[in-house]
């Protein structure tokens, strides 16, 4: 009983307790706001920027593929030619006039034939010769005297101007002539030298190019009639490699491949006969005038294939 008794009192005592009201906790302190500040910022500080990524350049493409054979074209050489197996021979003088038909495509903007030569000269590739007649050289087309780029330039009808140079006082130290800008589209004509040789060895009647040279119209007395004049000579079998080089623009088809050498070696050009030699020394406009001028480079013409043909027999 007295168990029982001790048992209800401590159950009483734990129910009472837990039942108390928790005594009240004091408000928590509330932080006070952190002052705002103001950054500073210095202007003279310098400008810390991420650098881009550097990409090399690639150029794309101009099509679907590209034209390399061109640029690996390589002459393709003559045949070895003895003195002892040419049996005749005949020099030829010959103009090719741009404004012709078949002679547009060597003014064309793209690929300006004058261009490629004047591209080599300036580069050192290809020699220019004066064009000046001598006692020694009577045509001025022997190949005898190197000229200088500012020579050429001014043969080419570019107008030079006078540079000079000044110390700080103002007196002139040393002039030298400065060449103008050039107009390729001022040379509509060309002059061509040639052999026609006969090999007996291999039985070929062949022209072979010696020269070519671009010609201008001097500036003369107005009212007269002034010739054209070749500006500087190009030594044919030299400027060979570079003309291989060179696509010829094409106004029927861009896959053609041909090259300037090209052109020249199959003889795909118009031109007219101006002078053979002879023992006076004659050009044609020497004792022909007018249209028997063109009569009489067809007759030379038609005489060099003659001449060949009599040579079979059938």
């Amino acid at each position: 009983m007295m168990i029982c008794v001790c048992c209800v009192t401590a159950f009483a005592q734990k129910r009472s307790a837990t039942r108390r009201t928790p005594a009240s906790k004091a408000p928590a302190a509330t932080a006070a706001p952190a002052p705002v500040t103001t950054p500073v910022v210095n202007n003279d500080a310098p400008v810390q920027t991420v650098p881009d990524t550097v990409r090399k350049f690639t150029r794309p493409v101009d099509g679907y593929y590209e034209k390399k054979n061109i640029m690996r074209a390589t002459v393709t050489p003559y045949a070895n030619l003895r003195e002892a197996d040419v049996v005749f021979a005949k020099r030829i003088w010959r103009e090719i006039d741009l404004r012709e038909k078949m002679n547009t495509y060597m003014a064309s903007p793209k690929s300006r034939l004058i261009d490629v030569l004047m591209d080599a000269i300036k580069a050192g590739e290809l020699t220019a010769y004066d064009p000046t007649p001598t006692k020694d050289d009577p045509d001025g087309d022997a190949f005898s005297t190197p000229l200088k780029l500012s020579a050429v330039m001014v043969n080419l009808g570019a107008d030079s101007s006078l540079v000079t140079k000044t110390d700080t006082a103002g007196n002139v130290i040393s002039s030298t002539m400065k060449a103008g800008e050039f107009n390729p589209d001022s040379i509509v004509r060309f002059r061509i030298k040639e052999d026609w040789v006969f090999d007996k060895q291999r039985s070929v009647f062949e022209p072979r190019i010696i020269g070519i040279a671009p010609l201008v119209k001097p500036k003369g007395i107005p009212g007269i009639d002034i010739d054209y004049i070749p500006a500087f000579w190009i030594y044919f079998p030299e400027a060979r490699k570079i003309l291989a080089t060179k696509e010829v623009v094409s106004s029927f088809n861009d896959a053609t491949g041909l090259s300037y050498d090209d052109v020249f070696m199959k003889r795909m050009f118009a031109s007219y006969i101006v002078k053979q030699s002879n023992n006076q020394d004659e050009r044609i406009k020497d004792y022909a005038q007018g249209i028997d001028r063109l009569y009489e480079s067809q007759k030379i013409k038609k005489d060099l294939m003659d001449w060949e043909l009599d040579l079979w027999q059938y």
